[in-house]
Formats: structure tokens, C-alpha cells, sequence
């Protein structure tokens, strides 16, 4: 048996130093954690909310609350208005560890969770109590899982408001108003189908390109929730608003799932509590909503009201939008729309009133 081998002759000494190697590293590893407590932990939380909207509010608050919680331990950096670049650069920066939390919409992150188009189907819900019902009680544990496999830890929603459709030059009332119209569109599966299911001239568009292309007249009209066609502009160029509500735009508070695993059980608490809940944050959005439209004269717009007639207008001119969805999204997509209709059931109380097929929309 060779020296240094196991067994071999003992030498006096022989094991001092690695003794003394393994006491340094040991003064070592506890100076570098006596410098992360003293740097304590930093967050990077990026958005694209604009200023003086309820978006931002949240956000500054939640930042507020977190550094204050934490006796200034957890520091949050809130690059919260686009310095990041756009939804989809965001949701890039957030998958590969460059930032831990971003708020997104359903639509960008339906490019890694698929099924999440289907909650931008025309007239899926038929009110906001309806759903709340639905996104508190069934959808949210559902999209957890699905997120979850995707890497990404769904913290809480966040809405955008329901949406409507606004021209520039004469009001969109009904769906035959919208033929041949050059209408801008997010980069979505369900907005590419409403837009054709009215019959518009579809033009996929950046949020950040709307008020240019409306100048120049590259659009006419979209569609988009109260406060962020009010209070970013659009308003200014395309003042007709028409209350078609037929969609509830939904954004996602998410983190990177490997991440938020990895933090402190104390801090992952902390980080939930201090974000406003849910209920808060949909009275602000929603009084905000009511404020502006009540005011809609002095913010320089037009508001537009649907007759019951109208509104079964819209509703037959996009009936096939949410079937098309269904099947083009494939995957989970039949089973979370009957989930769906299971929650609308409930809420309704006629559970056993609607049959099992996905396909088949109830509205």
C-alpha cells in the first residue's frame, strides 16, 4: 500500500495542513455570508405600466412594503416602466435569472403556457363577479400547475380591465362597423381571431407603436382596457370608445419558479403578503375605470354605449372564436375551458344545466 494511501504510516503532523486549509475555508464561506446579510438581498422587478395608472401604484407600493418589512434586507430594483424593453423581452429576462419578478400579460406568456389564450375568448365571462368566482376558485390553482411545469411560479393575477374597441375617425358599434377597418392587434392567437371574426383589416402592432400608426393612419382602430386607452394616449388620437366589454384583459405576477423555491420560507411569505391581494387590487383598477369614463369629456374622448342589440351582435359575429381557440391551442385547452364552464355553472347554480363538451361554448 502506496504512502498517502488509507492505512498507510502515520506521520506526526502529517494532517495539519489540512486542517489549517479547512479553517480558512471556513473563515472564508463565513465572511462571504456575513456579506450577503450586510448586502442583503436584491430583487429586480420589471414591467411596462405607465405612469399615474393603478399599475404603477401597486408596484411602488409593493416595493414600499417589502424594504420596509424587511428592515431594508431585501432591497427591490422596480424597473417598471419598459426600461427592460418589451412584455416578451421581459418574460426572456425572467426565464434566464436576469430578473426575478414581472408582471405579464396572459397573452405574452400564452407563448409558454399556450392555454392561457383561452382567457382572452370573447365573452367568457359575463361579469366581473362571474369572474372573480371563476379566476379565484378554480382557474388560479389550475394555472399554477401549468406554470409551474414552465418554470415559472404564478404569485398572484393581476387585471387589466375589460376590454373595448376604440376608433379614430367614427365609432365602431357593431362589427359591420369594422369591415375593411385597419385594426391593430396584439401578437396573439385570440386577438388575430376577433379581429378576423369582425371582419377588420388585421395589423399585429407593438403597445409602444399605437399613437404613431394612429397619426399617420397605418390604424384606425383596436381594442384595449379603459385605463390603458385613456391614460396613455390613444385616447388623444382615437376618441371614439365603444363599451363592447368583451374580454377580461388579466395580467400575471410571476417569478421564476427554480428561484422562488430557493428563497427563505420567510421571505417567500413576506414577498406574498406584501404584494396588495387580489381584491385590492381589482377595486383600484376598477374605480379607476369607472373614473375615467365618468370624466371622459375632460380626458377627450367619446363614450359609446351598446343596445342590447348590439351587443348580441358582437356576440354572434365572434360565437366560433373560442371553439377555434380550443383547437388551435391543443394541449389542456378543452380541459381549462371546462373548467371553466364548471365554475360560470357554480356561480350561476345551475351545475347540471350545462353538457361536458369543451367544444360546444355555452354563451
Amino acid at each position: 500500500m502506496g504512502i498517502g494511501s488509507i492505512g498507510g504510516p502515520f506521520r506526526p503532523g502529517a494532517g495539519a495542513g489540512s486542517r489549517c486549509c479547512a479553517v480558512a475555508m471556513l473563515a472564508c464561506l463565513l465572511l462571504l455570508a456575513a456579506c450577503r446579510e450586510q448586502d442583503g438581498t436584491l430583487i429586480t422587478i420589471g414591467g411596462t405600466t405607465t405612469p399615474n395608472t393603478p399599475g404603477e401604484a401597486l408596484w411602488l407600493d409593493f416595493k414600499h412594503r417589502v424594504e420596509q418589512s424587511s428592515d431594508g434586507r431585501i432591497r427591490m430594483r422596480a424597473l417598471i416602466y419598459g426600461q427592460i424593453g418589451s412584455e416578451e423581452q421581459l418574460l426572456s429576462g425572467l426565464r434566464r435569472g436576469r430578473i426575478q419578478y414581472a408582471n405579464l400579460s396572459a397573452q405574452v406568456v400564452s407563448g409558454v403556457v399556450p392555454e392561457l389564450a383561452l382567457l382572452y375568448a370573447p365573452f367568457l365571462f359575463e361579469s366581473e363577479a362571474e369572474a372573480d368566482f371563476v379566476y379565484d376558485r378554480y382557474l388560479t390553482t389550475l394555472f399554477r400547475e401549468l406554470l409551474a411545469a414552465k418554470d415559472l411560479h404564478l404569485v398572484t393575477w393581476y387585471e387589466i380591465g375589460f376590454h373595448n374597441v376604440y376608433a379614430r375617425d367614427r365609432p365602431i358599434l357593431v362589427p359591420a362597423d369594422a369591415v375593411g377597418r385597419r385594426f391593430r392587434i396584439a401578437s396573439s392567437l385570440s386577438a388575430r381571431l376577433f379581429a378576423e371574426a369582425i371582419g377588420a383589416d388585421v395589423i399585429p402592432l407593438g403597445f409602444g407603436d399605437i399613437i404613431s400608426s394612429l397619426q399617420t393612419g397605418l390604424i384606425e382602430a383596436g381594442e384595449n382596457s379603459v385605463t390603458l386607452y385613456s391614460r396613455t394616449g390613444i385616447a388623444g388620437e382615437a376618441p371614439h370608445l365603444t363599451l363592447t366589454d368583451h374580454l377580461l384583459g388579466m395580467s400575471l405576477i410571476v417569478s421564476r419558479r427554480r428561484w422562488w423555491n430557493e428563497l427563505p420560507a420567510a421571505d417567500r411569505r413576506l414577498l406574498e403578503e406584501s404584494f396588495p391581494p387580489i381584491a385590492q387590487s381589482r377595486a383600484v383598477v376598477r374605480a379607476q375605470t369607472e373614473g375615467d369614463l365618468a370624466t371622459a369629456d375632460r380626458l377627450g374622448f367619446v363614450v359609446h354605449a351598446l343596445t342590447p342589440q348590439q351587443r348580441e351582435e358582437w356576440r354572434r359575429a365572434t360565437a366560433g372564436v373560442t371553439a377555434a381557440l380550443i383547437s388551435d391551442i391543443g394541449g389542456r385547452a378543452g380541459e381549462v375551458y371546462e373548467v371553466i364552464r364548471r365554475g360560470k355553472a357554480q356561480f350561476q347554480g345551475q351545475g347540471n344545466a350545462l353538457t361536458s363538451n369543451p367544444a360546444l361554448p355555452s354563451r
